[in-house]
């Protein structure tokens, strides 16, 4: 007796999802994005204002205001390119806030973790010590600083322009926030596996520590970029001249032209409009992961 075979269904299609229609925007979502719209606008109204400036005539410049210029020229971009050694304070710029990024990154980690994670005799007392920085103003400290600076015999060099940029009481207190909120859970974990000090920290914290480790590098580099006076004080060699100072050189021998300053402000300025617009993301995270949002 032969037995035959059962029918076999075929297997349906599967349905189609329906992509969900997008909500309508809330009165919220509506004012937050008038206010993101209107900010945007005041943070990009005298940029825009430098760029019109910057190409217009010395003559047009001074005469009513209007954005727009009649006669589109880039006689004051070319004469600051020529007047200054742009290639050379570009490099010398770049040099100078890449090597205080790494100190300050390295100082403020490694003392962020150990205020956040160790116990030690005068801790409270270094840690009030360390804090007490971020009330001094850096005007206040330049003449004991150049006064140091000058009897090392570092006027004129490098090391004398990185090193005194280098002690970050603000980039310690913000690693040191993250670092206190990292679970301790982890570490003593890696301890019960025999780990040290120093491996936990560098194949556990420091991977953890990427968001605010970025934040705090381009705040860094932003600042030592914009650092005008402390570069301006120890160094008088042109060849050794960063790019804030070097500008500001060639607008003191132009006078008070303002398609020539315009110029040489956004030639100045333009590196950390590109390290913003690339690296607004991590900005954010830093800023998100640092312990400061709320405070």
């Amino acid at each position: 007796m032969t037995t035959l075979p059962t029918p076999t269904t075929p297997p349906t299609p599967p349905t189609p999802s329906l992509r969900k229609p997008r909500g309508t925007w809330t009165p919220a979502q509506i004012a937050l994005t008038l206010v993101a719209a209107a900010l945007s606008l005041v943070w990009l109204a005298p940029l825009a204002w430098a760029l019109s400036t910057s190409l217009k005539t010395p003559t047009e410049s001074v005469t009513s205001p209007h954005w727009i210029p009649q006669n589109f020229t880039g006689e004051s971009w070319k004469a600051v390119i020529e007047a200054g050694n742009i290639p050379n304070w570009f490099v010398n710029s770049v040099v100078v806030s890449v090597c205080v990024t790494f100190i300050v990154l390295a100082v403020a980690s490694l003392a962020g973790y150990g205020f956040a994670r160790t116990e030690f005799r005068g801790k409270s007392a270094l840690m009030a010590l360390t804090m007490a920085g971020l009330m001094f103003s850096p005007a206040i400290l330049g003449v004991p600083l150049f006064t140091t600076v000058q009897s090392l015999g570092m006027v004129d060099t490098y090391w004398g322009m990185i090193l005194p940029q280098c002690a970050p009481a603000a980039m310690v207190y913000i690693l040191y926030k993250f670092f206190q909120s990292l679970p301790k859970e982890l570490e003593e974990a890696a301890f019960i596996d025999g780990a040290g000090r120093w491996r936990i920290f560098f194949t556990i914290v420091l991977p953890l520590s990427k968001p605010s480790l970025s934040a705090v590098g381009i705040f860094t580099f932003i600042a030592s970029w914009n650092n005008f006076m402390w570069p301006y004080m120890v160094t008088n060699n042109p060849d050794l001249m960063t790019m804030p100072n070097g500008i500001a050189t060639v607008q003191n021998a132009f006078g008070i032209v303002w398609p020539q300053l315009m110029a040489g402000g956004l030639l100045a300025g333009l590196p950390l409009i590109l390290v913003f617009v690339f690296f607004q993301s991590q900005i954010v995270r830093g800023v998100a992961h640092t312990g400061l949002a709320g405070q």
